[in-house]
């Protein structure tokens, strides 16, 4: 019997934008290798693995090359997906159970909005590689749980940083986050976000950096919610509101795919 699965652009209200993540819906657990292989076949930034709970959903994310323990994108297409099919109605909250804790997400007039942990970053000295890699001088340095943040010194330069992945896959961490103040209209900030130790050279709309983004910036500008735009090739928009030891990360999303996934 096949397995629904779905492709959503996530943190874009237009197709062909924003982040693509599959979603495969269980009708019950599965192993580990079992979801790593089908994201590899999917070979999508993330792949999302849903089953339903008594309160609410298992949630699993995997790259083509790893389990990542927190993902906004996959959690944004996951919540789109479970309100698509009336497997929630409009009105329900989505409560997901992953290795993060856990996490939720409403349904607003204009968007969707998820409940996420802030992963505030900490001062440090760049490692040599990592400006190496970059290619430049950062204005500041700092790390999070999961990744490097560093601030450079324009929209200008995030955009057309080109770095050395190689090199940047040597560092001890998830990823690299590298932002600025943008200087274009209606957004607070931009980012770019590096993966390629977990598979992802490029990774085109991170709501998870926005974790530590979100309080990064509110420190640095005095307020409290942002519109941030993610200047990748694909681009993708994320509203961000940070609430103490929580941040949350709004986006819209949509299905480009619906097919069946052959499981004999």
């Amino acid at each position: 019997m096949g397995l629904q699965i779905f492709q959503v652009d996530a943190f874009t209200d237009e197709p062909f934008s924003g982040n693509p993540a599959g979603v495969c819906i269980l009708p019950g657990p599965r192993d580990e290798a079992w979801m790593q292989n089908v994201a590899r076949e999917m070979n999508l930034p993330e792949t999302a693995f849903l089953c339903k709970q008594e309160d609410g959903f298992d949630l699993r994310w995997f790259t083509p090359s790893i389990e990542v323990d927190l993902c906004g994108h996959g959690t944004l297409a996951s919540a789109h997906i479970l309100w698509e099919t009336d497997l929630l109605s409009p009105q329900e909250q989505a409560r997901f159970h992953t290795r993060s804790g856990l996490l939720t997400a409403v349904r607003t007039q204009d968007r969707i909005e998820m409940d996420f942990p802030a992963t505030p970053d900490e001062p440090v000295t760049a490692p040599p590689a990592l400006g190496e890699a970059l290619g430049l001088i950062p204005t500041y340095v700092g790390k999070s749980e999961f990744d490097y943040l560093v601030e450079i010194d324009s929209e200008e330069m995030v955009r057309e940083l080109k770095p050395d992945l190689a090199l940047l896959k040597t560092l001890a961490v998830r990823g690299v986050i590298v932002t600025s103040l943008a200087d274009s209209p209606g957004y607070d900030f931009v980012s770019r976000f590096f993966a390629p130790a977990a598979g992802i050279d490029e990774d085109p709309v991170t709501g998870s950096a926005h974790c530590c983004l979100g309080p990064f910036w509110s420190a640095r500008l005095g307020k409290k919610e942002f519109t941030a735009y993610q200047a990748s090739e694909r681009g993708g928009t994320v509203h961000v509101r940070v609430a103490d030891e929580r941040v949350h990360i709004g986006g819209n999303a949509v299905t480009v795919l619906r097919c069946e996934l052959i499981d004999d």
